[in-house]
């Protein structure tokens, strides 16, 4: 019989195997143990889990921040961050397995104990949320539109079939919450999610494409100046403002909440380094083109979403359907990417306010509690967060340094001692 540490002992309430099969997550024994015959989950569908993770909302705030250090610094910026993710993920991945724990704060209660494991748990928490508010703002600008100083970027929905009840921003996302959203979020594993990650991390490819396309064509008509290089300080406090940039570029990276979920339902768990490798190379190419594409179209008018740029013309022919089919795709794109960050945080929520009760998979009345009361929370914070920027600017300095570099540079300087 396997002895697991006191740390990771709380989330083990599984039937217990025998020694020689595969170590598995505690909610996919309980799936093996009604039958569900799941063996596993493929490379190439943690790739697209955890790429999608980490693509999310912050690729839209990216242009504004890269606009605001100017290209050359931005875009080195991303990559360095990128560099940076790639270190503290594998401190994770070092010492859970020096620990034998299957969860990121079973690593930190081995360092810190509980307290250290409940502060680690409640910064996932507020960034998930924080994120999570962030795709539900962002859908909302997409589907019905946004109001930036007295001028109304109108949304899709709204462009299309008029202002009406149903076309209203509330409405539309109430519809999106039951219809999509509701169906996503009741699955108990993360690997369930692989095809619409896969789908998700498409339609941003999509959206890549399409700006790359519009920049592309509007060079060879001369209709584009240089963008700036080098950020612009008039002033010390356009000094300052700089560093209003750095959560957003952190935030944009921060998938460290779902990188053990996603190994413990491998088939291979030691091909875990590659996927990280794999998934931010991918990521990092995104962030880099959207950003560089992003500022050459728009450059100082990049407003903080930038997919409110895309509600005008964008002088080139066919000019309304490529900003829909920008919106669409991005919309589309997080509604699917809602799910997999939805997954961790109602996980680290339960370990939380149940610590030590079964795992959450195993009761249904827990499960859809916990997701019933996340779900009207994240609904009421997109409709009082006056925009993007103010949530990432929140999350990024706070929640996010934590669990992204914090933690993990915390946890290596304790246990090598």
């Amino acid at each position: 019989m396997t002895v697991l540490p006191s740390s990771d002992r709380k989330y083990r309430r599984s039937p217990p195997r025998s020694p020689l099969l595969p170590q598995k997550l505690d909610d996919d024994q309980s799936f093996d143990a009604h039958g569900s015959g799941f063996d596993g989950a493929s490379t190439s569908g943690a790739v697209f889990n955890l790429s999608t993770t980490i693509v999310g909302a912050g690729i839209m705030g990216l242009p504004a921040a890269v606009n605001q250090l100017g290209l050359i610094p931005g875009l080195l910026t991303i990559m360095f961050v990128s560099m940076l993710t790639e270190s503290s993920i594998d401190m994770i991945l070092r010492f859970s397995r020096a620990s034998k724990s299957k969860t990121y704060s079973g690593v930190a209660t081995n360092a810190f104990g509980g307290a250290g494991s409940n502060i680690l748990q409640a910064c996932i928490v507020i960034n998930n949320l924080g994120m999570l508010v962030v795709y539900m703002i962002i859908i909302g600008d997409v589907l019905s539109g946004t109001s930036v100083d007295g001028f109304h970027h109108g949304g899709v929905i709204e462009e299309w079939f008029g202002q009406h009840w149903w076309t209203t921003r509330s409405a539309l996302l109430l519809f999106t919450t039951f219809f999509v959203f509701a169906p996503l979020i009741s699955f108990k594993r993360v690997d369930s999610l692989r095809y619409t990650s896969a789908l998700s991390v498409a339609l941003a490819v999509v959206f890549v494409a399409i700006t790359a396309g519009v920049v592309i064509v509007k060079l060879m008509e001369g209709k584009i100046g240089m963008p700036r290089l080098m950020p612009k300080l008039v002033n010390q406090a356009s000094f300052w403002k700089l560093f209003t940039t750095v959560p957003v570029v952190v935030t944009a990276y921060i998938c460290h909440h779902n990188i053990l979920p996603i190994e413990n339902e491998l088939k291979d768990p030691t091909q875990m380094k590659s996927i990280v490798r794999k998934s931010l190379t991918l990521c990092t190419s995104v962030y880099i083109a959207t950003s560089f594409f992003g500022v050459v179209l728009f450059g100082d008018h990049t407003m903080d979403d930038v997919l409110a740029n895309f509600d005008g013309d964008l002088g080139i022919p066919y000019s309304s359907l490529l900003d829909d089919l920008v919106r669409v795709s991005y919309g589309l794109h997080l509604m699917l990417v809602f799910p997999i960050v939805f997954f961790s945080l109602r996980l680290n929520v339960d370990g939380l306010l149940f610590p030590y009760a079964i795992p959450i998979a195993f009761d249904n009345k827990r499960f859809f509690s916990v997701t019933i009361a996340l779900m009207g929370f994240i609904l009421m914070g997109a409709s009082f967060v006056p925009s993007i920027w103010d949530a990432f600017q929140f999350t990024g300095a706070t929640a996010a340094v934590c669990v992204g570099f914090i933690f993990p540079a915390a946890i290596t300087l304790r246990m090598i001692d």
